[in-house]
């Protein structure tokens, strides 16, 4: 899990498995005999304005449902099962519809819904490493009040769409070209398996397959009863949410008491699909972190009031009860992305280590420039593979000079943006960026786990520190965060995509192209929905609200601790920090010591620490989906398996889609007509 963004790989993969089994079962094991009939198109041609256009519908329905995500708990779940069936659906419809009036002039193939694939994960990976619920929202007004006022005085910096779509166009495209020289070795001499992108790519081979075909026709069938469901629903709620406090939302399911600890089940239909798509262990351990945390810790520190914090601050003063909360929360994912930080570089080194070594004692890869000269021992798939692959090269001199380009006009542009950040500062991070990027794009391919946001809490000390507080460290820290994070992240999600494109033959000149447009894309679409939100909900960030953007608090005081040091914590915080940043890493020691098979019942520190500041109410939402899946896999496994995706999409997106419309009603002053308001009997009297 990246700042709860985990990826589902094994799901994926398990989602066609039957099919690709099937196809792989023919003619040894070959999925490209399947399709060496059919023709593969130049890198032009797989880049289709239909393909775009597509890409864009779907760029902003995977924005608004990835900034809902952002904006409640920070968990986002991998939605690649989605973007590839829609964007399948989409085309496969629209090409048929031509087809029948006789004007198709190019047929829809997997190179093309690569494209789309591409596309719409760089597009939508924007609102995750945009930082709208984290480090970007983290400088505004809004979050910065929420701390006591430093010593400085309030460091902040509220959103607008102008300075916030040129900080992201000037940072995330020179991601795309940190680690490009490298896209031969990665892919092609190295092999890496890069899960996601491997699942993906089978799961757009088998869509072009009659046995495919068919069942991504049923699996969008689903998805759609399902996407209508939970717009219904969506809306349904809102019709009892007139005031504080009121509508579904806050149903006492458990009762009062627990209610106001936070444990119930809030209907939310968003996360019941998240819980369907994500690991059990995932949902587990976010139900264990929230009865560690509001069942026992906070009940216990409460009784200390007036001895540990003064009995007399506000409820959300981060110098009370909120401080402990937000503080040991932050010592979790420290420890956990320490550990987890010095474990993917340890598997890093000994990967690079390994494949040198296998690349000098054995040659029977392909390490050469020509695609011709490709070996013929190689099994038919990796020869095709190959040259095509070594075909389309992107040249070096390109990468390194659209480096340095970016880097130059970045270096310029930040400073008026963010005047804490000096130009030398982002020459440093400039000069790191590019060794970290392959770190993390070599670690993905190896794990599957990106730290893009570690990285980032990195950048947040580092430059914090040496900024210091009397010069806007804090600013400084949070802007650092965005650059590392966009130029690692970008870099390692371009990687996964070289990787799907060379399991389905599409070029590299395509996928780089659909990566940089989706980019762009996600540099002006995530913008303009986040200030949706913003100018919507004018109690959003805040702890009450619907959208209380915990990462946000989060990240801000990351960079107001790594300032201005362990003054800023409550009395005797920094005791319990210490002891649950040791057992973050202590937990993760004894999963890995136990290996995979035997540590499934062994939460994960992360996921354990997102309900330590929000409470338990999704992770009931995420368990009762956990449980739904899991009961459907006990009665017909198969089934599940092939269609338990579909379905949590179409949960996921309806739920979102209506974020939509529920902004504009507010925004229009149209106000829901009912309030349903949960009282117990005492206060029922009283009011009377």
């Amino acid at each position: 899990m990246d700042n709860g963004r985990e990826n589902n790989a094994d799901r994926e993969m398990g989602l066609h498995d039957e099919i690709i089994m099937t196809l792989e079962d023919k003619e040894e094991l070959s999925v490209e005999r399947i399709f060496e009939n059919k023709d593969v198109p130049s890198w032009r041609k797989q880049l289709t304005m239909r393909a775009f256009a597509v890409s864009f519908v779907l760029s902003v329905l995977f924005c608004f449902i990835v900034m809902k995500l952002n904006l409640t708990t920070g968990i986002i779940p991998s939605l690649n099962v989605s973007a590839g069936l829609l964007g399948f659906f989409f085309v496969k419809t629209w090409t048929k519809v031509l087809e029948k009036s006789g004007m198709l002039k190019q047929p829809f193939t997997r190179q093309e819904n690569t494209v789309i694939q591409t596309c719409v994960v760089a597009s939508s990976g924007i609102a995750f490493s945009g930082g709208f619920g984290s480090y970007l929202f983290g400088m505004s007004e809004r979050v910065a009040k929420q701390s006591a006022e430093a010593e400085y005085g309030l460091e902040y910096k509220n959103p607008s769409i102008g300075w916030m779509i040129s900080f992201l166009f000037v940072v995330s495209l020179l991601g795309l070209f940190s680690v490009l020289p490298l896209q031969k070795i990665m892919i092609v001499d190295f092999k890496l398996t890069y899960p996601s992108g491997t699942a993906t790519a089978h799961l757009i081979n088998s869509f072009h397959t009659p046995e495919g075909a068919k069942l991504a026709k049923k699996q969008v069938r689903e998805l759609g009863k399902f996407f209508s469901f939970s717009f219904v629903w969506g809306f349904f709620q809102w019709f009892f949410t007139a005031g504080d406090d009121c509508g579904f939302v806050n149903f006492p399911t458990f009762g009062l008491k627990a209610y106001k600890y936070k444990f119930y089940f809030d209907f939310s239909a968003t996360y019941v699909g998240v819980g369907m798509i994500c690991p059990h262990i995932i949902n587990v351990s976010v139900l264990v972190g929230g009865i560690l945390s509001w069942g026992i810790l906070w009940p216990l520190i409460e009784t200390r009031k007036g001895d540990w914090y003064s009995a007399d601050l506000d409820q959300y003063s981060l110098q009370g009860l909120q401080g402990y909360k937000v503080f040991i929360g932050i010592a979790m994912i420290l420890g956990d992305g320490l550990y987890n930080f010095f474990n993917v570089l340890r598997q890093t080194l000994a990967g690079l280590f390994y494949k040198f070594q296998g690349r000098n004692a054995n040659m029977q890869i392909p390490v050469v420039e020509d695609s011709s000269h490709v070996r013929k021992s190689l099994p038919y798939d990796d020869q095709r593979r190959a040259q095509l692959f070594l075909k389309d090269q992107i040249p070096t001199w390109f990468a390194i000079g659209g480096y340095f380009a970016l880097a130059a006009v970045s270096t310029a542009t930040l400073p008026h943006i963010f005047h804490q950040l000096k130009w030398y500062y982002i020459i440093v991070i400039y000069i790191f960026a590019p060794t970290l990027a392959f770190c993390n794009a070599f670690g993905c391919g190896i794990t599957d786990w990106s730290l893009a946001s570690t990285y980032g809490k990195l950048a947040i000390f580092m430059i914090g520190a040496w900024a210091g507080a009397s010069h806007g460290g804090v600013l400084a820290g949070l802007a650092a965060c965005g650059v590392m994070m966009n130029i690692v992240s970008t870099a390692s999600d371009l990687m996964q995509d070289f990787k799907t494109g060379y399991l389905t033959m599409a070029s590299p000149y395509s996928m780089f192209v659909s990566q940089v447009v989706g980019t762009a894309m996600g540099c002006v679409i995530s913008p303009c929905v986040f200030w949706i939100f913003y100018i919507a909900f004018p109690d959003l960030g805040l702890p009450t609200s619907a959208y209380p953007a915990p990462y946000a608090t989060v990240y801000y005081n990351m960079a107001k601790l790594g300032v201005e040091g362990f003054s800023a914590l409550p009395k005797d915080c920094l005791k319990l920090c210490y002891g649950f940043f040791a057992a973050s890493i202590v937990i993760n020691l004894i999963r890995d010591a136990l290996g995979k098979k035997r540590s499934w019942f062994i939460p994960l520190p992360m996921a354990m620490a997102i309900p330590f500041y929000l409470g338990s109410y999704f992770a009931i939402d995420m368990c009762v989906g956990s449980l739904i899946l899991f009961v459907w896999q006990k009665i017909n496994r198969a089934k599940a398996d092939a269609f338990g995706p579909a379905v949590a999409s179409g949960l996921i997106c309806g739920d979102g889609i209506w974020t939509l419309p529920s902004s504009i009603l507010a925004l229009v002053g149209v106000k829901p007509p009912i309030c349903m308001k949960f009282l117990s009997r005492v206060d029922m009297y009283l009011g009377s």
